[in-house]
This record gives C-alpha cells, structure tokens and sequence, in this order.
C-alpha cells in the first residue's frame, strides 16, 4: 500500500492481512509485525480503559488511543469500511487512520466539524463513528467518549430513542432520508425538541455503509405551536354548554397539565346567581370555587374546596388580577408572593395536612367580559422547571378572554331561563281548578337547550253546566318573548272561555287575535306565531268537542284498553288567517284518558313522529297506580334523551254525571206555568236532601223561568244538577243575552236578574246553535 495512506485490511474474523507504511509511521509497528496478527491484539489500547472492550466492535473506529511500539500513548482517528466478497459475504474491513488531532484539511471537513447543527455518523449498527463538536455537546460528552458506542446507549431509554433508532433502521434498509421529531424527555415540556434528519451514506459502488443524523432544537418552535393548538382548542373545547360551572370545568381542563400543574377558576357570587353586576364592589375580594384541576402527584393540591369562597388579600395575585384588569405573574423571590404562599401553605396544614410546597410560580388572570369582571383564572407550577414567562401570560390573557365570554353567555342563558322560567310559572296554572268533568293529571319540562325556554302552555277551564275546556298550545320560538306571547294567548283564551265560545270558533278569534300582534311593528313579532288545541267536555251528555291550530291530535285511551289519535280535521297555525276551524265530536264512555302534549313530546332532530306516537299510545295503556304515575310513564317512554324543546303533557280522564245528578223539564211559553215549575224544584231539591237551599232555588228558577216566558221563544227547557255546585240552566230559542240593568223606583220590572245575581254565586249565559242558555250556581249546603 501506499506509504501516505496509513490504511489497514483487516479480514471477517480480525485479522490484520494488510499494513500500510503510514500505519507503521503512526504506531511503529512494520508490516511483519502487523499482519498476521488480531487487530485487537496490536491495537491494544491504555491501561485502564480495558472496560470499556466489550462495547467496542471487532474493528476499533472513531478515536481510539493506543500504545505505539515503543510504549507512548497515541490517539488516532479511525474508519472502517466494510470489504464485500462473493455472494456479499463479509470479507472484512478496510481501516484508515489518522492523528487525533490532526486538523481537517478539506472544504467539507471543516464544515462538518464546525457547523452549528448537530451532525453525527453512525455505522451499520448504530455505533457512532464520527460526530462534530456541536452534537458531542448535545448528547452530553466528548466525541473521544462517544466514538464507537451504540446510540441507544448514549440517548438513553425512552420512546424517544426508539423512535429515532427506528427509523435509522429504515433508512439503512431502505436508502430513504426521514425526519423525525424527538422529545428529550417527552412527559415533561419544558425540556428539549429536536428536530432530527436522517439519511444514508454511501459508498462508491451506491451501498449503504453508515447513515448521518442532523439535529435542530426546535424547542421554541414546538412550545409556539403548541401554544396556537392550545389557543385552537380553546376555540372548540369552551362553551359547549350554556352552563357556567361546565364551562369553569372546560377550562381548567384545558390548562392542565399542558399549561399548568394546577388551575382554578374563582367567581364572583352574583355570576352564578344569575343576577345583575353590584354597582360598586367590596372592599375585600370575595370569590367562590367553582372550578380546580390537579396534574396529579407531585402537583399542588387544592386549599378551597368546591362551591367555597374564599377571601384573597390584597398583596395575593388573583385579588391584583381583579384590580388591576390584567394578568398577573408571580414568582418565588418576589415578597407578596412568598408572603402569599407561606400563608396558604399554612392553610392547608390546617385543611388537610399537606403543604402546598415546591410553587415557584403562579399566573392570575382576570374573567372579563363586555367590560364586566366575573372572576378570576388561576395557573400555578411546580412540578415544571421552568416557571411562567410574559409570553405565557399573553397565551392566558387571550384563552382567559374566550372563557370569559363563554361564562357570560352562560349566566346570560341563566339569567334569562330563570326570568323566562319564573313568568311561565306565574302563567301556568299551579292549581287545577276543582270540577267533576274529568280527573286531571300534568307535567311541564322546560327546555335545557340552547335556544332557551319556550311557550309550551296548557290550562283547565271550568265551564258552565259542569263542562270543562282543556287547553293546550305551543308559541313557535324560545327565551322570554316567546313566554310574554304565550300570557298573551293563555289570557285570551280565558276570556274566550268565558264567553263560552264553541272551540272552532274560539280559535278563529285567537286566529285574528294573533294575526293582529304580528302586524304591530316591534321586535317580537318573529315570536307571534303558536298552535294550540282547544276541547270542551261535558260530563253530562258525555261529548268530547275538539277543535286544533296546527296542533298535534290528542291521543285518546278507551276503558277496554285501546288507543288511537283523535281524528281531527286540523287547522293551520294561528296567525296565519283566512282559513277555516273545524271542531270534531266524540260520545266517550266514562273513564276514557284523553292525552292532550305539545310537540316536544313526539318530535325531534331524528326523530320519526309516526313512531313517536304509536310510543305514545303503547306507554298510554301500560298500567299505572294513577294518572299521575301514568305521565311519569309516558314521559319516561316517550321523550327523547336530551329534549330540544319544552314539553306539557295533560291527562284527563273522563267522568260522567249519573241520571240521579241531572234533571229537566219542558216549560209551556205561559206564565201560568211558572209555579208548577217552582213546585217541580222544591220537591226534586227535597230528594236531593238539599231542602236547605230550597227557597233560593225556587226565587232563582222562578226568576229565570220568567224571563224566558216574557222574553225568550219556545221551545223553553229548565234544567238543574247536582255536583259540586247546583246548577239551574234555563234555556229558550232567543239568542238575545239578556244583561243586568238597575231598575228604578217605579219601575214594575228589571230587579230578576238582580236578584238572581245576589243570591248565586255567579251567573252567565251562553250562545248555542238553538238559542241561548241562562244559568246560575249556588253553593251546596255544608254536611
């Protein structure tokens, strides 16, 4: 070989088989010497470094430090290249040498050896065979100590370096560059990120011989990126409920532990009361627990249990957070804040016997938003090296800002839910009034959702002569305008009742009622529009009359145990006018349950309503102890898992007045007939044992009967029952109401109806398609 190449052969098994004369110049050892000989054997290395044998390879690489012939040390510079024989068998290895420190005198050498990135090469077997000063810096050691060690030595364990010897392999295997991405230590984020390149090293003839590793510190880069996914997932993790303690819990979540060991959300009393902000605040600052997360041992653990207040100092971060209107950064060294500490450590000696050690550094962020202060965002570190920086408390201020706006909106929807919620109730019946038409059972969910509360209504009208009228009705939209139109509508429809309007033509004149709320030019006028389902039963004759606004038919559960929709004939919506009313008429037997719902019940995103009311009819007819169990079943049958709008559910189960509750007669359109009459109501009062009441009865049919001879048309029909009241109904073929007038003191007439008035406890009349009806009731004697 040549003199100036300072090479040696060494075959598969180790032995030297060739000697250069610029290898005996570096060691002294001639060419008779060497060959023939381990490889090992003459390049024995130092005293004392005998240990480190066994993680060398067969063929010593990188800077090894031998004994030259005449026994002083000398440090060379070795690479091996693999020598192939037939059929790729291993022939051995081909080993150049150089001084240590010799200086590298080509171009591409002395970039290698100064360049700023970390650049490393690593042999078949992942054994590093050259690295520069900068990455003998990163993997913590001399590149004399490094040389010829495994990677996976040197990293260390971890999935770190798995990751990377991973792919080492599959560049070696398949001659591709890769990139991998590598965390020094990958629980911890504040240590190192590396961006790692990979790539193989070829020889002359395009084998894979060794494979080059860059590395770029990517810390920073890493840490901003997180940052912006932090700030991205704000977007889409806060606010998912109009909830303030959901939403006090969905931030905490999102800064531990990625941000913090520890955080809490504090609020300030009146936000989850849902109330107004106080004018001026306290002068000390009192805030409620409402949300705290641990990244778990070794982390501080909470000194304020849930839903406690506690009372923060002046000098304390969360109290200069809320005066001061930003984010406040503490750290160990700074007075207030070991002041600060040491105090709550004391406060959890006392709580639960643990201090709260190791807090080097806390960050206090005011919840501000629409220019109100809700509370204040608490972050602190411990287990973290390294404590919070400027750029940390922007992160917080702009994540804080997002929660805060989600708490707002939260105790906004509270707000307005209680308001909307407490102005329902006062609307909706509490008290179902007592009459012995029907047995009533109900029940009222308002809505959780988003959209807020909205104008599901019913009512239970008594009527005269026993009747009763059953109401439901469903205002399109939600919040409070939506409840201030269905008060709107259920007073209405009470006055309409009054008049005792059959039900179609009830809802033609809620139809106009509504149609002219629309056309007044205020905000609310996208509210004005509803269904609504109008019934009038009547205990006595048994007949069910039904008249709907573009509302769902009731279902109707017969005594033999089947059940099916009421066939109606429905109407469009109310508002939308110029169409006709139709009321439909049933005979029900007594003891039939009527079940009268809003459209929340039976529909839903999803939801087939088809289904929803066959669901409806089957949970009708399981048995039940009441019919005030029965709507707990039918409601735990039927509605869906997360209602997306309010639900009122009636039930009435139909009674029926026995022939001893009812009596009539026929009168004769002659004066002459009206003591028969009184006679008739004495002696069927005296078999009612109502003999108490009979002279006022017999002044008030006296009376009634009178007027209708005097002013009224044949034929004339006189009626009384029997129930909770006693009802006298007069009815004649005259549609002329009449009305009270005072009679003057010479006047021979006009004191009847005045004095029936004075001796009832309410009186009225009502229209029919044959006439009119006059009727009073008196109360039942006391037993």
């Amino acid at each position: 070989m040549d003199d100036a190449s300072a090479a040696l052969v060494v075959d598969a098994r180790g032995v030297v088989t060739g000697w250069s004369e610029g290898a005996r110049l570096l060691t002294g050892f001639s060419a008779e010497e060497a060959v023939g000989r381990p490889v090992r054997e003459l390049l024995a290395v130092e005293p004392g470094a005998e240990d480190d044998l066994p993680r060398r390879p067969v063929v010593p690489v990188g800077v090894v430090t031998v004994r030259h012939r005449d026994g002083h040390p000398v440090a060379l510079r070795l690479a091996a290249c693999r020598v192939h024989g037939p059929g790729d068998a291993d022939a051995g290895h081909v080993v150049t040498a150089l001084p240590a420190d010799a200086e590298e005198t080509t171009l591409a050498g002395r970039v290698f050896e100064q360049s700023s990135l970390p650049i490393s090469v690593l042999d078949a077997e992942h054994r590093f065979i050259r690295l520069n000063a900068a990455a003998a810096e990163a993997m913590g050691g001399s590149e004399q100590d490094l040389l010829g060690r495994p990677f996976a030595d040197v990293a260390g364990p971890g999935e770190a370096t798995r990751s990377v010897d991973r792919h080492m392999r599959t560049v070696a295997e398949t001659g591709r560059a890769l990139r991998d991405e590598s965390y020094s230590q990958a629980a911890d984020p504040s240590q190192q990120v590396w961006d790692v390149e990979m790539w193989p090293v070829r020889d002359a003839a395009g084998r894979v011989v060794a494979t080059a590793l860059a590395g770029l510190d990517s810390t920073e880069q890493h840490r901003a990126r997180r940052r912006l996914a932090l700030l991205d997932e704000a977007a889409s993790a806060l606010g998912t409920t109009l909830d303030v303690g959901r939403t006090a819990e969905e931030l905490v979540a999102l800064l531990v532990p990625d941000f913090a060991d520890f955080a809490a959300v504090d609020l300030l009393d009146w936000v989850l009361d849902a109330e107004a902000p106080p004018l001026r605040g306290e002068p000390e600052v009192t805030l409620r627990r409402t949300a705290h997360a641990s990244a778990g041992p070794g982390a501080p653990d909470t000194v304020v249990p849930l839903g406690r207040t506690d009372v923060y100092p002046p000098y304390s971060p969360p109290a200069r957070a809320l005066r001061e209107g930003r984010a406040v950064l503490a750290r160990t060294g700074e007075p207030d804040f070991d002041r600060w500490m040491a105090e709550r450590g004391a406060e959890a000696l006392r709580a639960c016997g643990a201090c709260p050690t190791g807090i080097h550094s806390e960050l206090a962020v005011p919840l501000r938003a629409r220019g109100t202060t809700l509370g204040v965002a608490i972050a602190v570190r411990n287990i973290r090296p390294d404590g919070f920086a400027a750029d940390d408390a922007l992160l917080a201020e702009e994540i804080a800002s997002r929660a805060a706006v989600c708490v707002d909106n939260a105790r906004r929807f509270a707000r307005e839910r209680a308001t909307a919620l407490t102005l329902q109730h006062s609307l909706l019946p509490r008290v179902l009034p007592g009459q012995a038409a029907v047995e009533i059972a109900h029940r009222y969910l308002p809505s959780a959702s988003a959209a807020g509360i909205g104008g599901d209504w019913f009512d239970v009208i008594p009527l005269s002569g026993t009747r009763v009228a059953l109401v439901v009705g469903d205002v399109v939209g939600h919040g409070i305008p939506s409840t201030a139109t269905m008060g709107r509508l259920c007073t209405a429809v009470r006055t309409l009742a009054d008049v005792d309007l059959p039900p179609e033509e009830l809802l033609t004149h809620l139809d106009d009622l509504v149609a002219h709320l629309a056309a007044d030019e205020r905000e609310d006028v996208p509210e004005l529009g509803a269904t609504c389902l109008y019934a009038v039963y009547d205990p006595v004759s048994r007949h069910l009359a039904v008249a709907a606004a573009g509302h769902p038919a009731p279902a109707l559960l017969m005594p033999d145990g089947t059940c099916r929709l009421v066939p109606l004939n429905t109407g469009p919506p109310l508002g939308v006018g110029g169409l006709p009313f139709e009321a439909t008429e049933l005979e029900l037997p007594e003891g039939c349950v009527v079940a009268f719902y809003t459209d929340g019940l039976i529909e839903g995103r999803g939801r087939d309503v088809d289904h929803s009311t066959q669901e409806l009819c089957r949970a009708l007819k399981a048995p039940a102890e009441s019919l005030d169990a029965l709507c707990d079943v039918v409601l735990k049958a039927v509605l869906p898992e997360e209602p997306g709008d309010d639900v009122a559910l009636l039930l009435a189960r139909t009674r029926a007045l026995g022939a001893g509750q009812v009596a009539a007669r026929d009168v004769a359109p002659d004066p002459g007939e009206v003591p028969a009459v009184r006679q008739w109501a004495v002696e069927l009062l005296s078999a009612w044992d109502l003999d108490d009441i009979a002279f006022v009865t017999e002044l008030v049919v006296s009376e009634l009967v009178t007027n209708a001879i005097r002013y009224g048309e044949s034929p004339i029909r006189v009626r009384l029952i029997r129930d909770r009241t006693l009802i006298c109904e007069v009815t004649d073929s005259s549609s002329t109401s009449p009305h009270l007038r005072r009679a003057h003191a010479f006047d021979e007439g006009g004191r009847g109806l005045l004095l029936v008035a004075q001796l009832t406890q309410r009186w009225g009349s009502r229209q029919a398609d044959g006439g009119k009806t006059i009727w009073a009731e008196q109360a039942l004697p006391r037993r």
